[in-house]
């Protein structure tokens, strides 16, 4: 069948993950770690993030994992905080840092380019909904995204099928009608078991080619080649 939607990933398909989520992830440590500098290096660490270069590891707990699950693991590794305290305290975090989102390349002229060829968007996180809204909102791009999913709109969360699903459903499409970029192997499971058209890895994220070239349909750069990679699976 044609494709006639796509569901995005955001931290590291739309935005640049290192440099939006570095700072943010070494407050969420700091927060979690309650003023304990070793602790927070350790639960840093245990996230998959190194604080000398702000680097997230690919498939690892900050590079994948939704709240509830990064803050289980932290509480499990020392935090004194208790785990729904964590999750508020980072969701807040998390939202208040939105603003700050860093783009990769020119969203704007991409979200154009495949509206215009016919295609519905959406976008579906591991983040809370809250943030991409006020992501989407600081970055004028609201108008082009007729979906969107964090892990906390009663969807599921990555990599289960859920939200992808849901993104059909709420368009009138069937799954296979859909495609699903991400930069990680939970966008691109989400997507397989959703039994989306085509699932599509772009290497601008924390994924690498090594991980995502055996499971996705294709690897792009970035999604600046999704218009011209899509031409030709879209329907009259």
């Amino acid at each position: 069948m044609p494709i006639r939607a796509v569901l995005f990933d955001k931290d590291g398909t739309l935005l640049d993950y290192h440099l939006t989520w570095g700072p943010i992830n070494v407050a969420a440590a700091d927060i979690a770690a309650a003023g304990d500098h070793d602790l927070a290096d350790r639960l840093l660490s245990l996230g998959g993030m190194d604080r000398a270069n702000m680097i997230t590891r690919p498939g690892s707990l900050l590079a994948a994992a939704h709240t509830v699950e990064i803050a289980s693991a932290w509480v499990e590794a020392g935090s004194p905080l208790s785990l729904q305290d964590l999750s508020h305290r980072l969701d807040a975090l998390f939202t208040a840092s939105a603003t700050g989102s860093v783009p990769i390349g020119n969203l704007d002229a991409c979200f154009s380019a495949l509206r215009t060829a016919g295609l519905k968007l959406g976008i579906a996180s591991s983040d809370n909904e809250a943030s991409i809204r006020l992501m989407l909102a600081h970055l004028g791009l609201a108008h082009h995204i007729a979906f969107v999913a964090g892990y906390d709109s009663g969807h599921g969360v990555k990599p289960g099928p859920g939200m992808a699903l849901a993104f059909a459903a709420a368009l009138g499409l069937q799954p296979s009608e859909i495609a699903v970029v991400g930069d990680n192997s939970h966008d691109i499971d989400m997507g397989r078991q959703a039994g989306a058209g085509l699932v599509i890895g772009v290497l601008s994220g924390t994924g690498d080619a090594a991980t995502l070239t055996p499971i996705a349909d294709a690897c792009l750069s970035d999604i600046s080649e999704l218009p011209a990679f899509l031409a030709p699976h879209l329907g009259a």
